[in-house]
C-alpha cells in the first residue's frame, strides 16, 4: 500500500499534472512536494544568489512561494493538504536522496521549453535509474 507520495516539482505544466496524477492514483497518501533549487554556477544566478544569503533556507522557501501556492490551489481543488519541502542542490540528486522516505516518487516527464525538456527529461530519467523507490513519470 502507497501511503507516502513525493512530487518533485517545478513550474512546468507536466509537474502540475505530476501533482494531480498523485492525488488520483493516491488518494489516501501523503503527499509532499519539493522543489529543489539548482547548485549555484555562473549560469544560474538564482541558485548563487539564494546560496549566498544569509539565510539560504529562507530565501530558497520564498524563491519557491509562488510554486508552492500553486501546488497548494491543486491540493484544495482535490480537498487535500500537502506538505512542502525545498532544498537547494542537483535536482536528480537531491530527490534520489530523499526517495527512501517515501513509496513512490511521481514526477513530471519534462518542463516547457526545449532547453527545459532535454535538461529535466534528463533529471526524470536519472532519478528513475536511481531512486530507492517506484517512480511514475508522467506526461
Amino acid at each position: 500500500m502507497i501511503s507516502r507520495v513525493l512530487v518533485p516539482m517545478d513550474e512546468s505544466e507536466m509537474a502540475e499534472r505530476a501533482l494531480r496524477y498523485a492525488f488520483d492514483a493516491h488518494p489516501n497518501a501523503e503527499i509532499t512536494v519539493v522543489h529543489v533549487v539548482g547548485e549555484p554556477s555562473s549560469m544560474m544566478g538564482g541558485a548563487t544568489e539564494i546560496a549566498l544569503a544569509d539565510d539560504p533556507e529562507t530565501a530558497a522557501r520564498e524563491h519557491a512561494g509562488d510554486l508552492f501556492d500553486r501546488a497548494e490551489e491543486i491540493a484544495a481543488e482535490h480537498d487535500v493538504a500537502i506538505e512542502t519541502r525545498v532544498t537547494i542542490g542537483h535536482p536528480a540528486r537531491a530527490v534520489i536522496n530523499m526517495s527512501d522516505e517515501f513509496d513512490v516518487v511521481v514526477i513530471g516527464s519534462h518542463s516547457g521549453s526545449l532547453a527545459d525538456r532535454l535538461l529535466v527529461g534528463n533529471i526524470a530519467e536519472k532519478i528513475v535509474r536511481g531512486s530507492a523507490v517506484p517512480v511514475t513519470v508522467v506526461r
